[in-house]
């Protein structure tokens, strides 16, 4: 294995997240690629207002300053790069899985509501659409009730 795709989100999840990619590249010799999809924030921003650069490039760069903050938690030798990129998050987890030829993609498991279960999680499309591996890191507090 020589590349992993990490997908982050910089929810609570994204340190077990990490955890499980860099033991994953510990153990086989993989570099990391730390990534997020970006998607409209639920959060206002108030920076867009008073901004040049459209929307998305704000959305892209906030997301990839999450991102780089996340990369702190890993040993750098690990790193090989961190990206950011708007759209649907399955697609562009998929597109930049194929982009980077990674070996795996390692996510996390999140929604468990009635509309994920309805239309599927990110995670669930990832794992239906990708053309390789997926690790799918699930919650293990959830699970140990």
């Amino acid at each position: 294995m020589k590349k992993i795709l990490v997908g982050v989100d910089h929810s609570p999840r994204t340190a077990e997240v990490l955890a499980a990619a860099v033991e994953l590249a510990s153990r086989t010799g993989a570099k990391l690629i730390l990534f997020r999809a970006v998607t409209i924030p639920s959060d206002p921003m108030p920076e867009a207002v008073d901004s040049d650069e459209s929307f998305g490039t704000l959305l892209e760069r906030r997301a990839l300053a999450e991102v780089v903050e996340s990369a702190k938690a890993v040993p750098s030798e690990l790193v090989l790069g961190c990206e950011a990129e708007f759209g649907v998050p399955w697609e562009v987890i998929c597109k930049k899985a194929k982009q980077h030829d990674v070996d795996c993609i390692v996510i996390g498991s999140q929604g468990h509501g009635v509309v994920d279960r309805l239309l599927g999680t990110t995670a669930a499309k990832v794992v239906n659409h990708a053309d390789r591996s997926v690790m799918v890191i699930r919650d293990a507090r959830r699970f140990a009730a």
